[in-house]
């Protein structure tokens, strides 16, 4: 198989035209090309007076192969494909008696489970949440009507906090095994649509990651697997430094030598518990900020010019990044075009902000994290969970100023900037539910957050026009962006103090976001079945 890249060609293309490009960058008759498949399709926004064209990476079959490489062989956008096919490291016997344990079931601990399954070990996956329609409905109680269930949130249940999200499937970690690949793959397999093994910014929604989440675990059960909700882990069993189980909220006891921690960032009182039996972990850099929302058409105008609006490039998204005079650091994280801005706590008496899109990414805003670093030694010495300290002080401080009814505290983005507080909304309609508090935001986060905040929303003016409109809305705040530890671990995979035990995804501090903490998985699973197999 051959590989093209940067085949360039308009958006109102044919498949035709992208077939008959092929041919001419090849220099081969129409019949000579036997197949060919997309493996990347993008585009270049930046150069705002240029004409916006697709650019293509192909694969594809055609006659003499060896015989083109070497016609071709000062052309470095031609070469031969690599192999991103999956393969197993290994298999359990039929006779394997030994079940290894996965606690979690969110993109780290679906993947970890499913890949464990595939090859014959027939794990045992813990969720303490409920299974996803459930939960959904759940999740909408405290967007609707307040009432939060603490078990049953956007944090916890089947899916994990990625399902009420962009549910974005790209990310900057490197992948030299292709793992990314198999993840999309299983994804396609339980529902997703097949662009997402292309396009350069793939995305599903909620509700579509609702359903394949239900897929991937009828295909563990059905592999032999057992996925039990509601079931939460309050302790360990260890002899010595070899872990042996794990004990169960109800008293019950599971035994195994092999458990995947696939934690949630938001797992508190799991993380207190590992750090009370001395399981090793560290404070890490995580970051705070509010949620901020412009009109949809004025982020697709400022990135996308007279393409704005165009059926084959959707709502337009951005990347912000803006080093302030005090020496933090302001990005823009987990944008949503199209999207809403969801109450995402997981505590009573806390608020709690994230975003979320559906595939079509058609609502009215758009939305991102405007948000800031905070680092350990700097910020929150002393215990690894000082961090997660920190983030309840400044959730429940939100909560009060939202009006203690899970109502969010929020400004507009002109009176925030002059500092003074909002009186009354503007022409951007927040779309937060349960609802809006409008207030003087300077008191939701540390000073050096707000200072750094406020210098920065001008700066991204220069670089998306419009950016810092005076109706857009901040709402607060953002929190969790990741987790503020790390379960450290071995090469072996393994947490450093406790054998058996193997820390993972985003909670453990190892992944982030859904494609990443799925590759984690698969990692994960490899190295525990490496591990059952004596590899």
């Amino acid at each position: 198989m051959l590989r093209i890249t940067e085949l360039k060609l308009p958006l109102d293309h044919t498949d035709d035209d992208l077939r008959q490009a092929i041919v001419a960058r090849l220099g081969i008759l129409d019949e000579q090309l036997l197949s060919f498949t997309l493996f990347k399709r993008s585009y270049d926004a930046r150069k705002k007076n240029s004409e916006l064209l697709f650019i293509y990476t192909i694969d594809l079959h055609a006659s003499n192969e060896e015989e083109l490489l070497r016609k071709h062989a000062d052309d470095t956008k031609i070469s031969v494909a690599p192999d991103v096919t999956y393969k197993f490291v290994g298999h359990a016997s039929d006779t394997a008696q030994a079940r290894p344990i996965v606690v979690g079931f969110g993109p780290c601990g679906i993947f970890a489970g499913l890949l464990l399954a595939q090859m014959g070990f027939k794990p045992i996956v813990l969720e303490r949440g409920k299974e996803v329609r459930q939960r959904t409905k759940d999740t909408w109680g405290l967007w609707r009507k307040s009432e939060l269930n603490p078990e049953s949130n956007v944090q916890f249940g089947e899916g994990g906090a990625g399902t009420f999200s962009d549910g974005k499937l790209y990310s900057q970690i490197k992948d030299p095994q292709h793992h990314g690949r198999k993840v999309l793959e299983e994804f396609v397999k339980a529902g997703a649509p097949d662009e997402i093994l292309y396009i350069n910014k793939p995305h599903i929604g909620t509700f579509r990651l609702t359903s394949m989440v239900e897929k991937m675990r009828e295909e563990i059960i059905n592999l032999g697997g057992e996925v039990r909700f509601q079931e939460k882990v309050t302790d360990l069993l260890t002899d010595g430094e070899q872990l042996t189980g794990v004990v169960l909220e109800s008293g019950e006891q599971l035994h195994s030598r092999h458990v995947v921690l696939a934690l949630g960032h938001s797992a508190r009182d799991t993380f207190r518990m590992l750090h009370a039996k001395g399981v090793f972990m560290e404070a890490k850099p995580f970051s705070v900020g509010f949620r901020i929302e412009h009109p949809q058409s004025l982020i697709d105008k400022a990135r996308l010019g007279k393409y704005a609006g165009h059926p084959k490039l959707g709502a337009a998204d951005y990347k912000l990044v803006y080093h302030a005079k005090n020496g933090r650091s302001v990005y823009s994280f987990c944008m949503c075009p199209g999207g809403t801005v969801v109450a995402a706590t997981s505590e009573p008496g806390r608020v709690v902000t994230n975003g979320m899109s559906q595939y079509s990414r058609n609502e009215r805003n758009a939305n991102s994290g405007i948000v800031v670093g905070i680092d350990p030694e700097r910020d929150y010495p002393g215990s690894p969970l000082a961090g997660i300290e920190l983030q309840e002080r400044l959730e429940a401080h939100a909560y009060v100023m939202g009006g203690s009814n899970y109502h969010a505290p929020a400004q507009l983005v002109g009176d925030f900037v002059a500092g003074r507080p909002s009186k009354a909304l503007g022409s951007v309609d927040p779309s937060y539910k349960p609802g809006v508090t409008l207030v003087d935001l300077a008191e939701a986060l540390p000073a050096f957050a707000i200072e750094a905040i406020r210098e920065a929303l001008p700066a991204f003016d220069r670089q998306i026009k419009g950016y810092n409109l005076h109706d857009a809305v901040l709402t607060g705040i953002e929190t969790r962006t990741s987790s503020p530890l790390r379960i450290t671990r071995g090469d072996d995979y393994q947490s450093l103090n406790l054998k058996g035990l193997f820390p993972a995804g985003e909670g453990a501090g190892y992944a982030g976001g859904i494609l990443s903490a799925g590759v984690d998985g698969i990692r994960i699973a490899e190295a525990v079945a490496r591990d059952m197999l004596g590899l």
